[in-house]
C-alpha cells in the first residue's frame, strides 16, 4: 500500500519514483441511502492548465465526452454511471512523458451528473478517494481519502499534479465547488 495523504499534502511523484511513465489515477466514492428518486451519477474529469491554473484550449479539458488529449497524455477510461462495486469507480491514465509543454498543473475533479435538478450534492457521497498507481508494475505510490467533510457542493477538486522543474508532484486538494461542472469550467478558464 502506497503512502497515505491528508489534505493539503503535497508529496514528489516522478523524482522518488523514476519508472514511473504512466500513473492511474483512480477515483472512487459511495453515496449514503438516499430517497430523492434520481440515482448519482459521478463524473472524473481532467483539467490540463498552463502554470496559471487556466487551461489555454478547449481540448485540455478531458471527461465522459472527450475522452483523450489529442498528446495522449491523459486518457479518461470511461463513465461509470453508477458507481456500483469496489475499487475504482473511474479513471483517468495519466503519460507523464507525453504531456505538452504548455501544461503544468492537471486539476483532477469530481462533479455530480445534473446535481441540481436531482436535489444531490456531496453531502451525500462518503468514501470517496484517489488514488496514483504506477501502470508499469501495478503498485500504489499514494492515496488520498477526502473524509466527510461536504455539503452543498456539487463539484471537487479532489487533487492536482503540478510541474516542478522538470518534476511532477501531487497535491492533495479536496475543495469543493458549488455550481457543478459548469463552476468548474470557469475556474479553470474555460467557458461553458
Amino acid at each position: 500500500m502506497g503512502i497515505q495523504l491528508s489534505k493539503g499534502q503535497r508529496i514528489d511523484l516522478t523524482k522518488s519514483n523514476p519508472n514511473l511513465v504512466k500513473g492511474v489515477i483512480g477515483l472512487g466514492w459511495d453515496t449514503n441511502r438516499y430517497h430523492g428518486g434520481g440515482s448519482f451519477d459521478l463524473d472524473a474529469s481532467a483539467f490540463l492548465a498552463d502554470e496559471n491554473g487556466k487551461c489555454l484550449y478547449d481540448e485540455d479539458f478531458i471527461f465522459y465526452n472527450h475522452l483523450a488529449h489529442a498528446s495522449g497524455s491523459v486518457v479518461h477510461t470511461g463513465d461509470n454511471r453508477t458507481g456500483e462495486g469496489d475499487g475504482d469507480d473511474e479513471q483517468l491514465i495519466v503519460d507523464f512523458s507525453k504531456i505538452p509543454s504548455h501544461v503544468h498543473r492537471i486539476g483532477i475533479t469530481v462533479t455530480i451528473h445534473d446535481a441540481e435538478n436531482r436535489s444531490q450534492n456531496f453531502g451525500q457521497v462518503s468514501n470517496a478517494f484517489v488514488r496514483l498507481v504506477n501502470d508499469h508494475d501495478g503498485e500504489e505510490l499514494l492515496r488520498y481519502d477526502l473524509g466527510e467533510d461536504f455539503s452543498i457542493e456539487t463539484a471537487v477538486v479532489v487533487c492536482e499534479l503540478y510541474r516542478h522543474g522538470h518534476e511532477w508532484k501531487f497535491n492533495a486538494i479536496g475543495s469543493g465547488f458549488s455550481g457543478g461542472l459548469a463552476a468548474l469550467c470557469q475556474n479553470y478558464g474555460l467557458e461553458v
